[in-house]
């Protein structure tokens, strides 16, 4: 760049009004007297940044159309002057013929594709890479990397072919990326750095196969290559692809490559082959003993082969071995936590908050575990020295109020959890305001707190409509619960949590016809949503008690297994709920037993129990309906006339 710019400052300066063709007549000139120079030049610009060429304005950029010398023939046309037409001419003839190495290149067309590269024994042109630069920078990533791909092939092009490689890499599949590697690879077989690049890209590409084959390649050449670079962001998340990874990886001599023995070790832990894992995981450590992401992935093995006070043993060992690792402290903090062991959690985390007395991860840490294990005064004097860290504030002032709350200091933790405004805590820490007021029968205030978060937090809107729509249904005022959602409804008419609290509101069989287009609009928004489902199920069951599409609906949710990741507890007793009022009102007395009586054993509701009451009736079990009327008045206070006794339908 500083030759380009010393040159035309120069030549501006001798001659103003010198004609644009002669001057590009001399650059031309002197850049093929300084080939070498400018070729280093060009290799330099390919590897940096190009945004200087970004300005249409520059001479430079204006000459990389599809043939220089066409443009020039152009320019010369449009001259009227004949002695310049003259000198044109002659200034036109000299750079074709100087130009002649950029004529494979200036028809994006004619172009070779990717999969037909022919090497050409020449070195790469200057001027050839230059387009390919400023193709980049103009957005034409295709012509760039076409044509520095064939540039590549050419003598002493290593910095050429990288440079076509990272273009490819951003812009292109990485099954193409590998096919180009390989193939310069194949020409260039002594190219060291190479075999790494087709070994990341064939592990990218799951192409186990060839990887196998070129990390042997690789380690033959040396045993202890450092192949941590190779190995980052190539785990697979298929377990099949894990598997083929693995069966290549095996047959490979890893025993002096620590990168290479860690890898197995993880995929036979994976692969719950813990015995073969430890093996691996012990070369690696022989190699690098105190290097933590080894130490603690060794835990997670011997987790499955030893006793818990074993694992606890080797990572405490190693811990003091290395007592500035933050890591191996919060693992064995984590798993002490797992095991259920708090009050050892806590007094590790105290020696590690000493330790790391300025960092706010274990303070948080710390802070929590005295909140579960009720040490109090030892939380608040953790969260209030979090406070102090700005990062943290918020945090701080969420778990003070969760503190508070638990010493029913309720004053202290409105006060802590109205100071609360993280995006991602704001909307609990004022549910819990809200609860607070309503504690105290202060539905004033309640609503205030849910307005202000409104105003202050827009996302919020929707949740906040829904929270005012449940305290007036609450206080037995449904119509004006069901007009605030649907104003509301009017602002955000694709939310779904406002639709489907609206739809909740809705009588089965007053507002059906309303009701049942709006929960098939719900449906269609999101038809995995078992929720709309379970709620389309009970209109139809209650407009009609046969209803096959309502029984079918119900049925298969209560047939879906604890195992199953779309389980839900409450949806699954709901589910239970709602046929077995269908069952009630179609006086099957037992189905409804059936149904009900071990779900209510277990985990016993004021609805479940009611319907269990009625069937027991219905069957004239006078000794059932006794037990369970005194167990409902103990457990809820059935039949006196208070808000509990109503069952919130969201």
């Amino acid at each position: 760049m500083i030759f380009f710019g010393s040159l035309l400052r120069s030549k501006l300066a001798h001659d103003a009004q010198s004609n644009l063709h002669a001057l590009w007549h001399d650059i031309i000139e002197r850049l093929w007297q300084h080939y070498k120079l400018t070729l280093s030049l060009a290799v330099c610009l390919c590897l940096g940044s190009s945004s200087v060429y970004a300005n249409p304005s520059n001479v430079l950029l204006q000459t990389t159309g599809p043939s220089v010398s066409a443009a020039i023939i152009d320019d010369n046309a449009y001259s009227n002057n004949a002695s310049n037409n003259n000198a044109t001419s002659h200034t036109t003839t000299t750079i074709h013929t100087s130009i002649q190495p950029t004529g494979k290149v200036a028809n994006i067309d004619g172009l070779a594709p990717a999969s037909l590269w022919q090497p050409e024994l020449e070195e790469p042109s200057l001027y050839a890479l230059l387009d390919a630069e400023f193709s980049a920078d103009r957005d034409d990533k295709k012509r760039a990397i076409t044509i520095y791909k064939q540039q590549s092939f050419k003598e002493d092009a290593t910095a050429v072919f990288e440079r076509a490689l990272s273009l490819s890499l951003r812009n292109e599949r990485v099954e193409d990326s590998l096919q180009f590697a390989k193939t310069w690879q194949d020409q260039n077989p002594d190219h060291v750095p190479a075999w790494f690049y087709v070994a990341h890209l064939a592990l990218r590409a799951h192409d186990y196969l060839l990887a196998g084959e070129t990390l042997n390649r690789i380690l033959r050449y040396d045993p202890r290559a450092d192949l941590s670079e190779i190995l980052i962001g190539i785990y697979p998340n298929d377990d099949e692809d894990k598997r083929e990874l693995l069966a290549a990886l095996q047959p490979l001599d890893s025993e002096q490559n620590a990168s290479l023995s860690v890898l197995k070790a993880g995929l036979l832990y994976q692969f719950n082959e813990p015995e073969n894992a430890i093996i691996h995981i012990n070369r690696a450590l022989e190699r690098q003993p105190d290097y933590v992401p080894f130490i603690t992935l060794k835990a997670d093995i011997l987790r499955k082969i030893v006793t818990a006070e074993t694992v606890i043993n080797y990572v405490s060992q190693a811990r003091l071995r290395n007592p500035d690792s933050k890591n191996l402290y919060l693992y064995e903090i984590r798993y002490l936590l797992d095991l259920k062991q708090s009050q050892e959690a806590w007094e590790l985390l105290l020696k590690a908050h000493k330790h790391f007395n300025d960092d706010a991860e274990i303070t948080l840490l710390a802070a929590l575990v005295s909140l579960d294990i009720e040490k109090y005064d030892n939380a608040d004097q953790l969260l209030n020295m979090l406070a102090k860290t700005p990062a943290y504030l918020n945090q701080a002032y969420y778990y003070l109020g969760i503190s508070a709350e638990r010493q029913q200091k309720f004053e202290q933790a409105k006060y802590y959890l109205n100071g609360v405004m993280q995006e991602d805590l704001v909307l609990e820490a004022r549910r819990k305001v809200v609860a607070f007021e309503l504690l105290n029968n202060n539905t004033k205030a309640a609503m205030s707190v849910l307005e202000k978060l409104r105003k202050d937090f827009e996302v919020f809107a929707p949740d906040t409509f829904v929270m005012q729509a449940d305290i007036l249904w609450q206080q037995n005022k449904p119509d004006e619960a069901l007009s605030l959602l649907t104003k509301a409804a009017r602002n955000y008419p694709d939310n779904e949590m406002l639709l489907f609290a609206r739809a909740q509101l809705l009588d089965d069989k007053e507002d059906y016809i309303v009701k049942r287009p709006l929960l098939n609009h719900l449906q269609a928004l999101d038809p995995s949503n078992l929720s709309y489902k379970l709620s389309y199920a009970q209109l139809l069951l209650a407009n009609e008690r046969s209803s096959e599409q309502g029984l079918a609906l119900a049925t298969a949710i209560i047939k879906i297994h604890y195992d199953d990741p779309r389980y839900d507890n409450e949806l699954h007793l709901q589910a239970l709920n709602i046929l077995a009022s269908n069952a009630l009102a179609n006086k099957n007395y037992q189905q409804v037993i059936d149904y009900l009586q071990t779900p209510y054993d277990v985990l016993p509701t004021l609805r479940s129990g009611a319907l269990l009451l009625r069937a027991y009736q219905g069957l004239g079990n006078n000794e059932r309906v006794e037990t369970l009327l005194t167990d409902l008045q103990k457990r809820f206070s059935f039949g006196q006339h208070n808000i509990n006794d109503r069952i919130q339908l969201y």
